[in-house]
């Protein structure tokens, strides 16, 4: 029986061994009695082999236990991210082959930043509630600054038309120079706003008081 990652990957990459796809375990297929092992692990597939092989979870168990917790579950053993495990069944079911260049060779299926998107996955599972909370809130002042710089630019685009529209009529007529001044007010108070968000929007921009982004941390990488 395939007792190591490495020999269990050998296993994935032989022509006999690819693992079952599209459920944890074919229970039809297998030949136990829902605690035994099965004569052929080829009936689970990669994280059910895993869970089964490294975690002792019976037939049984995976059969019976919902797909978000055997994504979590695989990830912990296999040390990586619960989004790596999520490729990592993503591939086995979807993909002809073997899975194992999920974890042995995962540039070929994330691309040349394979590693910074590894470490960001982790990252993410390793953030608390109160990391969460603290991103939510820096989002939600983001898209305020912008609904902010919106709405100047929407009275700045008002002022300039109104004003473009006194420039295109005749308002020197005393009748009309009323309209014409309250309109250039409310183009060079509206021009002023707008120019007074930007200045305080790049002042924030260099300040070096602003926190710097939080390290990723190292790659934990396949356990042997």
């Amino acid at each position: 029986m395939t007792t190591t990652l490495a020999s269990l990957i050998e296993r994935w990459d032989s022509p006999e061994g690819h693992p079952y796809k599209g459920q944890a375990i074919d229970y039809a297929s297998y030949d136990g009695d829902g605690e035994s092992s099965p004569t052929d692990i080829g009936c689970m597939c990669a994280q059910g082999q895993v869970m089964h092989l490294f975690g002792g979870w019976t037939p049984r168990r995976l059969k019976d236990t919902k797909q978000a917790i055997l994504d979590l579950e695989s990830a912990d053993l296999l040390n990586i991210s619960i989004s790596h495990s999520i490729l990592l069944r993503s591939v086995n079911d979807s993909v002809d082959g073997a899975p194992s260049i999920v974890l042995t060779n995962p540039e070929k299926i994330l691309g040349p930043q394979a590693q910074g998107i590894l470490a960001f996955w982790l990252h993410l599972d390793r953030m608390t509630e109160s990391d969460w909370n603290d991103a939510r809130a820096a989002w939600a002042a983001r898209a305020a600054r912008a609904a902010s710089a919106a709405s100047a630019a929407r009275a700045a685009r008002a002022a300039r038309d109104a004003w473009a529209a006194w420039d295109a009529r005749d308002a020197w007529d005393a009748r009309d120079a009323w309209a014409a001044r309250a309109a250039r007010d409310a183009w060079d108070a509206s021009r002023q706003e707008f120019y007074d968000w930007q200045f305080e929007r790049l002042v924030e921009w260099l300040s070096p008081e602003m926190p710097e982004p939080l390290p990723l941390p190292d790659i934990k990488g396949v356990s042997k």
